[in-house]
C-alpha cells in the first residue's frame, strides 16, 4: 500500500477513527489492533510476504528472551548468531542470492571453467532491508546488555511490523520505539495536527519534487547516449533531488503517520544538500541507518581508534556495506566506495567534525564561503549519485565520460522544453522553503505560525493544490527496492 495512494486514503482515517475510538481503553488490544492494521498493510503487496516477517518475529523475541536468561558466554554467542544468521539469511537469499551466483559464474568462466548453475525466481519482500536491521538492534542490544527484554510478545510484534516506518524506516532502535508500546497513550491535538502538516510536507515532497523530476531523470539517463554533456549533469542534479525528494517525503509521512498514534520517530533527514562537507551529509542523511551502521559495525570494529590503516579500512567497510545493503549491484559497491574517498580526506585531516552545528545560525543568508562549501558538496554527492541511478558500471562510466566532453558548454536540451520551467521554478521555491525551516524536524513545521490563520492556511490550501494538480501516474517510492 503506498502513501500517496487512494487506497491508503481510506486507510488511515478507518485505523485512526478505530484506534482512537474503539479499542483506546485497553493498551494491549490497541497495539493488538497495530499488528492487524499494519500486517493488512504489508499484505496488501502480497500476503505471503507476512510470512517471513512473522517468522522473524518468533525468532527475535525467542532469542531476546533466552538471552536474557543465559548467562555462560559461548550460549549467548551461539543464540545472538542465530538471530544474526536468520535475519541477514534471508537478505542473502532473497536480495543476494542471483548477484552471488551471477558473479561465480563469471568468475568461474574467467578461469576457462563452463557452469551452469539455476538462479532463483524471487520477489523481493518489500522492505526486508529494513525491518531486519530494526529487530537485528533488539537482540543486540540484548545481547550488549543495553536493552531489558520484553514479555509483552504483542507489543513486540507491534514494534516490528509498525506501518507507518515498515516498509522504508526510519530503522528504529528497540530502545527508543519499543518502550512507546509499553505505555499508555492519549490522543494530543498539537501533536495530530503537527503530524498532519508533517503529512503535507512529505506529500509535497513525493508528489511535487520526487515524481516531476524523476520523469527527467529517467529520459536523460535512459537515453544518455545521446544527450550533451550539459544535459547528462542536470539529469544528475534531477535525480538528486527526486532521491531526496522520495525518500525524506515517505520518512515525513511516515513520522508525521506515527504522530496521529501517539508515537514518536527518529528524524531520519536534516536538510542534507545544506551541509559543507561529505561528513555532515552523512550525518544528515538517512541518519537511521548511518547510525545504526555506526553503532552496530563501525564502532565494534574500532571506529576511529588504532592505527591508520585501521581507520581507513573501517571507514571502507562501512561504506561498502552500506552500498551493498542498498542493492545487489556493483553500482551500489561503486557509490558507497566513492562515498569512502569523498571521507577519507576529512578523517585524515581531523575535519571530519569540523561541522556539527547548524549553517548560518542567526542569519538570513549563508556567507559567500559557506555557499562555496555546500555547493561543492552538492556536486560532489549529485556526482556519486550517478552510480547509484546507472544500471552498471559500464552506463555509469559512460555517463560520466558524456559530462566531461565539449558539449558539457552547450545549453543543455530537454524533451517537454515547455514543462521543465514550471519545475525549476518549484525546486527553487522547495529550496527557499527548506531552507526557512532548517533549524525545525520539517521545513513548515513553524513556517507562518505568526501569521493570521486564513494566510496560513492559504499556504496548506496551496500545496493541496499542488498536490492534485501534479498528480499523475502513481510512483513508488525508491527506496521500496531495497
Amino acid at each position: 500500500m503506498l502513501f500517496n495512494s487512494l487506497d491508503f486514503a481510506i486507510f488511515l482515517p478507518i485505523v485512526f477513527l478505530l484506534y482512537w475510538f474503539v479499542v483506546h481503553r485497553n493498551l494491549r488490544l490497541q497495539n493488538a489492533f497495530i499488528v492487524i492494521a499494519s500486517y493488512i498493510f504489508y499484505g496488501w503487496w502480497d500476503w505471503r510476504f507476512l510470512l517471513l516477517i512473522i517468522f522473524s518475529t518468533f525468532v527475535d523475541y525467542s532469542v531476546g528472551y533466552l538471552l536474557h536468561r543465559q548467562e555462560k558466554k559461548r550460549h549467548r554467542k551461539l543464540l545472538l548468531s542465530i538471530s544474526i544468521l536468520v535475519n541477514l539469511g534471508f537478505l542473502a537469499v532473497f536480495k543476494y542470492y542471483n548477484f552471488f551466483l551471477e558473479n561465480f559464474v563469471e568468475a568461474y568462466s574467467f578461469f576457462g571453467g563452463s557452469i551452469r548453475p539455476s538462479s532463483l525466481s524471487l520477489i523481493l519482500p518489500v522492505g526486508i532491508s529494513f525491518y531486519t536491521f530494526q529487530t537485528l538492534s533488539y537482540t543486540i542490544d540484548i545481547y550488549n546488555r543495553k536493552l531489558q527484554p520484553t514479555k509483552d510478545f504483542i507489543a513486540f510484534s507491534a514494534f516490528v511490523c509498525f506501518f507507518p516506518q515498515l516498509v522504508a524506516g526510519p530503522i528504529e532502535r528497540a530502545t527508543h520505539l519499543l518502550p512507546q508500546f509499553l505505555q499508555k497513550r492519549s490522543f494530543e491535538y498539537n501533536q495530530a495536527v503537527n503530524g498532519l502538516r508533517q503529512i503535507l510536507w512529505g506529500l509535497f515532497k513525493k508528489v511535487v519534487i520526487a515524481d516531476n523530476c524523476a520523469r527527467y531523470a529517467d529520459i536523460i539517463f535512459n537515453s544518455s547516449e545521446d544527450a550533451s554533456g550539459s544535459t547528462l549533469l542536470v539529469g544528475a542534479v534531477f535525480f538528486a533531488f527526486q532521491i531526496y525528494g522520495d525518500f525524506s517525503g515517505y520518512s515525513d509521512i511516515a513520522i508525521g503517520t506515527s504522530r496521529l498514534f501517539g508515537f514518536d520517530l527518529m528524524n531520519n533527514f536534516n536538510y542534507p544538500y545544506f551541509s559543507r562537507d561529505i561528513a555532515e551529509f552523512w550525518r544528515r542523511w538517512h541518519i537511521s541507518l548511518s547510525t545504526w551502521f555506526r553503532d552496530y559495525l563501525y564502532i565494534p570494529l574500532g571506529g576511529s581508534l588504532g592505527s591508520s590503516w585501521k581507520k581507513v579500512r573501517n571507514i571502507f567497510i562501512i561504506f561498502l556495506v552500506s552500498g551493498f545493503w542498498h542493492g545487489a549491484n556493483w553500482t551500489f559497491i561503486a557509490w558507497g566506495a566513492l562515498n569512502a574517498l569523498y571521507f577519507l580526506p576529512l578523517m585524515v585531516t581531523k575535519r571530519n567534525r569540523k561541522f556539527m552545528g547548524r549553517i548560518a545560525v542567526g542569519k538570513d543568508l549563508p556567507s559567500l564561503h559557506e555557499f562555496a562549501q555546500i555547493a561543492l558538496t552538492f556536486m560532489l554527492t549529485c556526482f556519486a549519485w550517478i552510480f547509484f541511478r546507472a544500471r552498471d558500471l559500464a552506463h555509469a562510466f559512460q555517463y560520466i565520460g558524456g559530462i566531461f566532453d565539449a558539449s558539457l558548454f552547450q545549453f543543455p536540451t530537454f524533451h517537454l522544453d515547455s514543462e521543465v520551467r514550471p519545475l525549476l521554478l518549484l525546486l527553487g521555491a522547495f529550496m527557499i522553503m527548506e531552507w526557512l525551516g532548517r533549524d525545525d524536524a520539517f521545513a513548515i513545521e513553524n513556517i507562518g505560525t505568526p501569521w493570521p490563520k486564513p494566510v496560513r492556511w492559504s499556504v496548506y490550501f496551496g500545496i493541496v493544490f499542488l498536490l492534485f494538480y501534479f498528480t499523475g501516474e502513481q510512483q513508488q517510492f525508491i527506496y521500496f527496492q531495497f
